[in-house]
């Protein structure tokens, strides 16, 4: 294993004293990671002020030294921020690419800095403050989908549509009760990212290594001044826990399951044999041959970034699955796959948001639909039930045979005679008539989490509440 212990100084080899000649080429570009921990700046710099603050206060660092180095991180911040700062994969990492450069601006000092820790605990603060606030953001962009779901919802609280099982018409429901059942999906979502966030809220710094430190640290103060609930209780686990990586990219699967249904009942709905809705110029794109084409785009390359997020997942269970206690540098493989999930769910968040917003539904074609494939059978068979007493199982075999009589003529059980209906249960009488329609239908769902439109209004406003 390769610890992360030593940092060097301008004209040194990475590694100290011990090696006398540096790395082949194919191992400098193996083991180089700055290529994509650059990101993490804004947390190494912030975790580095935070030790440097610590570290004066225990009567480690003099207060000279710990003014240069605040001052020389700030300047390096602001270097950054210009894109004006010389990253270096002969350095290796962000670590050492900013302590570096510190030595470069205010000498010695900066060789002070990484007293009491090492790029073990290191990282893993860094990365857990950048998980931390992934959380953050993209609890954020799945507030604006719900709250964009719960508006349409509402506006849409009376719309009757075909309510599907297997894809086949089952019963009429509202446009608005199925937007709401998103919400309700992105609101578990919701759960695990605050759960994933409450876990993940404590601090490695100070573990050094794998081991602690001998120096008279105060890992309360580190923990206090980066947000963290408390630090980590044991220097082994500090250093070699990724599950908060692991539990952020299974709440974000999850996540994008849901998007991908969504999407995938928007390219159906938006398809020619249903004609549900439909989606401006701004979330589709055209065909190169065909010009009548008008193609969800949007929706598909949501659904399909979904494997990605899965692959992420998948790819840092495997890194992780054999590693023992502490630190290996198979963990450098980490952030790669957090950070292009992180990428793919915010775009496909933003994207959701955007065909959400866009959206029209065409209400006379989803009242159409509603009432077909005999939607409204089971409201025949509770009306049985209701009315004339009869045990459900043999109203359930009477409605049967009132639908294969209508089947058997091309039409809706609506629209079969009332003595038609007799001649399958005598004692049927016409007010089963007021019970066929689909807004009646709708209109009688009326139990808690049911369908009915009074329901539907009422949880989309409660969401909306909610949510502002």
């Amino acid at each position: 294993m390769t610890d992360k212990n030593d940092t060097p100084v301008k004209g040194q080899l990475q590694w100290g004293g011990r090696f006398a000649q540096g790395p082949a080429a194919v191992m400098q570009a193996i083991n180089a990671s700055i290529g994509f921990d650059a990101k993490l700046w804004a947390q190494d710099i912030a975790g580095s002020k935070a030790h440097a603050a610590m570290l004066a206060k225990q009567g480690i660092l003099t207060p000279e030294d710990e003014s240069a180095i605040q001052a020389g991180l700030d300047a390096i911040k602001a270097d950054i921020e210009a894109g004006q700062f010389p990253f270096s994969e002969a350095l290796e990492d962000i670590h050492t690419n900013i302590e570096v450069r510190l030595g470069e601006r205010i000498g010695e000092a900066a060789r002070r800095l990484h007293t009491a820790r090492s790029r073990n605990d290191q990282v893993a603060t860094d990365f857990k403050l950048f998980v931390r606030q992934a959380i953050d953001d993209t609890q954020a962009q799945l507030k604006a989908l719900m709250q964009a779901l719960s508006a349409r919802a509402a506006e849409y609280a009376h719309t009757v549509m075909p309510g599907f099982t297997h894809l086949q018409t089952a019963q009429p429901v509202t446009f608005g009760h199925h937007l709401l059942a998103y919400v309700e999906m992105l609101a578990r979502d919701q759960g695990r990212l605050a759960d994933a966030r409450a876990r993940l809220n404590e601090c490695p710094l100070g573990a050094a290594a794998l081991a602690g430190t001998s120096f008279p640290i105060d890992r309360f103060a580190t923990a206090e001044a980066l947000g963290f609930a408390r630090p980590t209780a044991n220097s082994l686990d500090s250093v070699s826990d990724r599950d908060f990586a692991l539990e952020f990219l299974s709440a974000l699967s999850i996540m994008a399951m849901h998007l991908s249904r969504l999407a995938e009942e928007i390219i159906i709905w938006c398809s020619a044999p249903y004609k549900l809705i439909s989606l401006s110029d701004a979330f589709t794109t055209g065909s190169s041959i065909m010009p009548q084409k008008r193609n969800p785009d949007a929706a598909e390359l949501t659904k399909a970034k979904t494997g990605r997020i899965y692959g992420a997942l998948t790819g840092l269970l495997t890194v992780m699955k054999g590693l023992p206690m502490a630190y290996a540098k198979d963990m450098q493989e980490d952030k790669e796959p957090v950070f292009d999930a992180l990428s793919a769910i915010s775009l496909s968040l933003a994207a959701t948001t955007g065909m959400v917003t866009d959206l029209k539904a065409d209400e006379p074609r989803m009242a159409a639909l509603a009432g077909s494939g005999f939607s409204t059978a089971t409201d025949l068979a509770d009306w049985l039930v209701r009315v004339l007493k009869m045990p459900f199982r043999d109203a359930h075999h009477v409605t049967g045979r009132i639908v294969r009589l209508a089947e058997a003529q091309g039409i809706d059980i609506s629209e079969l005679s009332l003595a038609e209906m007799q001649s399958v249960e005598p004692r049927i009488t016409d007010e089963i008539f007021g019970v066929l329609t689909i807004q009646a239908s709708v209109a009688s769902r009326t139990s808690y989490g049911g369908t009915a439109p009074a329901n539907v209004a009422q949880q989309a406003a409660l969401w909306q509440e909610r949510l502002a």
